[in-house]
């Protein structure tokens, strides 16, 4: 059961608990107990790129968010490396070395297949989901799935004007435009003010709702446009132009990766044998607008669901960041431009002095040019003096005597962070 670290600081002094983990910082009890234990809840909300996940406990006086974190997906550098080994692979077919032959109609793919891109997301989120339920008592489980609007849910027979202009009407489409432009006006670049959703082409010129066709614009410059055409618009501004076109025809490739891994979510629930809440996109930001909650990954985590409507978070919440880092690469040599190697084949052992690349790990250096103390992720070397990234600088050649080891690598870095529940800008 989470405790505040007074209580923590007091079972480690008292030799009542041992610490099991330093990210998250988790105690192991050393006697049985019986203590109350009140129920929590996991709330996740996915991301293309950062997942905001936290826990919120239910007191007598009311629900309070009691951890929180922000996990970054590292499907982006997963397709880069993909895209990257098919060039080489392909690249072969045009050099003078052995054929090898296309393959593409003998693959198969199971049901429910999809891109490693995608199923890396949806593993880190499924491991931490795991790591949450073993190291606390999880009694419920709460996620942002389908984009459904809750009055249809409440009442199936809504229809016309009635439903179309009711409490959530348009936040779906309104927060997917302040993603995409930046939460700016396009025109001026302004920031920290109110926005209105502008249409690119008039609607009295044939201009339609779909979201190609919309953009943010300030008031000052909605009114200074009207209803012009935007190419005469931004008749003295040909590169504005371009860009807004480029951007307005772009892809949504995030908003597609969310719903893959949504619903790959929601088919794997039973993993976890706890009651499942869903909860819509529109209906978190209107939780978080209600109680004055500023724009984070975590903080919409908060809000998810119907149980999000009225969570206390405190001013000084510490937030965990959590990056997906990867194990390590079965790739035996690194290839230059031209597909040939450049290193030599790495040995089969990870293991230097005792340490691995990865671990997390405190250097204690108390003379020379780099005394000092350093806590960060270590980047072993064979010859025994490493290399130690922290949250500002890397440290390079830290002799392998003065680490010391606070946790193994597990595939992710940590950082924690003060955020507390600011009000929006």
């Amino acid at each position: 059961m989470p405790c505040r670290p007074a209580r923590a600081r007091q079972l480690l002094k008292q030799r009542k608990a041992a610490v099991w983990r330093r990210f998250p910082f988790t105690l192991i009890l050393l006697q049985p107990t019986t203590s109350h234990k009140q129920p929590l809840r996991l709330k996740v909300d996915p991301g293309s790129r950062t997942t905001g996940m936290a826990i919120v406990a239910t007191y007598n006086r009311g629900q309070v968010c009691v951890f929180a974190a922000e996990l970054q997906h590292r499907g982006l550098r997963v397709k880069e490396a993909l895209q990257k080994r098919r060039g080489v692979r392909r690249s072969r077919r045009s050099r003078h070395t052995r054929y090898r032959k296309p393959r593409f109609q003998n693959r198969t793919r199971k049901k429910g297949w999809l891109a490693p891109s995608l199923e890396s997301r949806v593993q880190n989120v499924l491991q931490w989901a795991k790591r949450l339920q073993r190291w606390t008592p999880l009694t419920d489980w709460s996620v942002e799935s389908v984009r459904f609007d809750t009055q249809r849910l409440e009442n199936p027979e809504i229809a016309g004007i009635e439903y179309q202009q009711g409490t959530l009407f348009g936040y779906e489409a309104r927060e997917y435009l302040l993603e995409k432009w930046g939460r700016k006006c396009f025109y001026c670049e302004v920031e920290g003010v109110p926005l209105q959703v502008e249409h690119i082409t008039p609607r009295s010129k044939g201009g339609t709702e779909r979201i190609s066709n919309l953009t943010l614009a300030c008031a000052k410059c909605n009114q200074k446009k009207d209803n012009q055409d935007v190419k005469d618009f931004l008749a003295e501004q040909p590169d504005k132009y371009k860009a807004l076109l480029a951007k307005a025809k772009a892809p949504l490739k995030d908003v597609a990766a969310v719903n893959s891994t949504r619903l790959a979510l929601l088919e794997k629930r039973k993993d976890f044998e706890l009651p499942i809440e869903v909860g819509s996109g529109g209906q978190t930001k209107w939780n978080r607008v209600r109680q004055g909650y500023a724009k984070t990954h975590w903080l919409d985590a908060v809000c998810v669901g119907k149980s999000g409507e009225e969570v206390w978070v405190s001013p000084q919440q510490e937030v965990l960041e959590i990056r997906a880092m990867g194990r390590g690469s079965r790739q035996m040599c690194k290839m230059d431009r031209f597909g040939f190697p450049r290193t030599k084949p790495k040995v089969r052992s990870k293991q230097v002095f005792g340490f691995q690349t990865g671990d997390m790990v405190e250097a204690v250096v108390t003379r020379g040019k780099k005394a000092g103390r350093y806590v960060g992720r270590v980047a072993v070397r064979s010859t025994g003096s490493f290399n130690i990234k922290t949250s500002e600088d890397t440290i390079q050649g830290i002799s392998h005597k003065h680490c010391r080891i606070l946790q193994k690598t597990d595939g992710y870095a940590y950082h924690q962070r003060e955020d507390g529940a600011s009000s929006p800008a």
